[in-house]
């Protein structure tokens, strides 16, 4: 008998496999959670805020300011979640919400 040699080729590269960029939702790759540490979280009250618009530019701002991991926002309270790797200083917290259109009220914790 003859053998033979049947070989398979994945989509991923060789590089994409070994460099972990699969995010696996194609199931040719194991998904990896990010590698985020956050330190610390703060909630702040911010007024102005109406629509998904506003809740984009306070976000995008917010996430430029150094140590921040995530952004959440309640439009319906106006409250900012701010998960970060270090105490954030309510002075740029509140530049960065300035840059975006909007009033800082105060932190409500963290």
């Amino acid at each position: 008998m003859s053998e033979t040699t049947v070989t398979v080729e994945s989509s991923a590269t060789e590089a994409e496999a070994n460099s972990g960029s699969c995010c696996g939702s194609c199931g040719t790759g194991a998904a990896q959670a990010p590698a985020t540490t956050t330190a610390e979280r703060a909630v702040f009250q911010v007024k102005g805020m109406t629509c998904s618009h506003c809740v984009s530019s306070v976000t995008a701002e917010l996430r430029k300011v150094a140590g921040v991991t995530e952004v959440a926002v309640d439009l319906a309270t106006g409250q900012v979640t701010v998960d970060s790797t270090a105490p954030l200083a309510d002075a740029d917290v509140a530049a960065a919400i300035d840059e975006a259109g909007y009033d800082l009220v105060g932190r409500l914790a963290g």
